[in-house]
């Protein structure tokens, strides 16, 4: 079907919730595209952070039909032996802990927010149910992740919001301690803000979250939605920092591009939540949790985490080299392959500008560029991806 078709087709009967970009995804091999026309584009959005294997590597492929073969779905009224498995595995690669399984990343933080709200309720009488997050801040689309984020652009024409959240500065710990009070049961943090630009809060931030959580007996949640999964160039974003949360919500990389989220939670905590207190159907089914059994098997087994480190310094390096020879960029920033710069002109132009010239790039804010490729981007393809911005960028009026 022709493009144009195709767009005139989705305006008549797709909710317009998205600005959707002219092009139609056919095929993918590694980190590369090709559209219904047959052009070829490097892919610097990974379905934004999701695709972190790339396109058609032969596990996950391994992995989906070997799964198709068996129940696709059984409900959590049974036992469910991929699940299990995956949530050994996840707890060797974290913290002593238990995991409970949903389909996204606004449910795995939902979920983190109730059972927050639980211990809180239930340790002091009702008193303690408010959770701190930050100004910038994005944790979902669901009416209380709205009430959570801190940016009015997504929650503008929503109202009335949720009561129990309250927002702080990003990366100010004076601010976040001034907020706790005896109402305060939880502070939620992404360890890097993603959809708020890619910003990198100060040395001893996490840490000092931590220490306050400790000190005033809250319980401390890490948003790794986005960071987790080796994206920051270690398996977990708080590790750069090496804390122990209570809760941490992840999803996106987590299926490598089947919908999967997942909350785990330290078991002292976890003894809170009982049979009833919360639950989802399809949370967890035997398809995706064989799905993201491989996916991380092979982040473990590749290297990539490692990857991610190395190819993510060397992509910074090359994005200050842009910064220093155009004017119009400024604040190259990142870690691992979780990385953007500032520019002085609209992003969307600069994003438009690489579909004609085979990248695709991502405007997360107004002036903003983010990277988030997948994890098996290596060096060579950072130097195809400067060589375009190059040239891009040199063609700005």
């Amino acid at each position: 079907m022709d493009i144009k078709e195709l767009e005139a087709m989705t305006a008549q009967y797709v909710l317009h919730t998205a600005r959707r970009l002219p092009v139609a995804w056919t095929k993918g091999r590694g980190v590369y595209l090709w559209d219904s026309e047959g052009k070829k584009y490097l892919d610097l959005l990974a379905g934004i952070a999701v695709n972190v294997l790339g396109y058609n590597h032969p596990r996950m492929i391994h992995a989906i039909t070997q799964a198709a073969t068996h129940p696709l779905h059984v409900t959590n009224l049974f036992q469910v032996p991929e699940q299990t498995f995956l949530a050994k595995d996840l707890v060797s690669l974290s913290f002593s802990g238990k995991v409970f399984f949903c389909n996204s990343g606004a449910e795995a933080n939902e979920t983190a927010v109730k059972i927050a709200r639980k211990w809180g309720n239930e340790t002091s009488n009702g008193r303690k149910n408010v959770v701190i997050t930050t100004k910038q801040s994005f944790h979902g689309r669901t009416l209380a992740m709205l009430s959570a984020t801190g940016q009015e652009k997504v929650r503008t024409g929503f109202q009335p919001l949720m009561p129990g959240f309250v927002n702080v500065p990003y990366g100010d710990l004076a601010a976040l301690a001034e907020a706790i009070t005896d109402e305060t049961c939880a502070v939620m943090i992404e360890p890097l803000q993603g959809e708020g630009g890619i910003q990198i809060p100060p040395a001893g931030y996490l840490k000092g979250i931590k220490d306050l959580c400790q000190r005033h007996q809250i319980l401390c949640i890490v948003d790794e939605i986005q960071t987790g999964m080796g994206r920051t160039g270690k398996f977990w974003a708080y590790q750069h920092e090496e804390i122990q949360p209570d809760i941490v919500a992840l999803a996106k990389g987590l299926g490598g591009g089947v919908p999967i989220g997942a909350v785990l939670v330290r078991d002292e905590i976890a003894e809170i939540m009982t049979p009833g207190s919360h639950g989802g159907t399809f949370g967890g089914n035997p398809f995706v949790s064989r799905v993201a059994r491989a996916v991380l098997k092979t982040i473990q087994e590749e290297d990539l985490v490692a990857q991610s480190a190395d190819v993510g310094a060397y992509f910074l390096d090359r994005l200050k080299e842009l910064e220093s020879r155009h004017p119009l960029v400024h604040n190259a920033r990142g870690k691992g392959l979780m990385l953007a710069i500032d520019l002085d002109c609209p992003a969307r132009d600069l994003v438009l500008a690489g579909l004609e010239n085979g990248l695709v790039l991502n405007a997360v804010q107004e002036k903003t560029l983010r990277f988030v490729p997948p994890l098996i981007l290596q060096r060579k393809h950072v130097d195809e991806s400067i060589d375009i911005l190059n040239d891009i960028l040199e063609a700005v009026p």
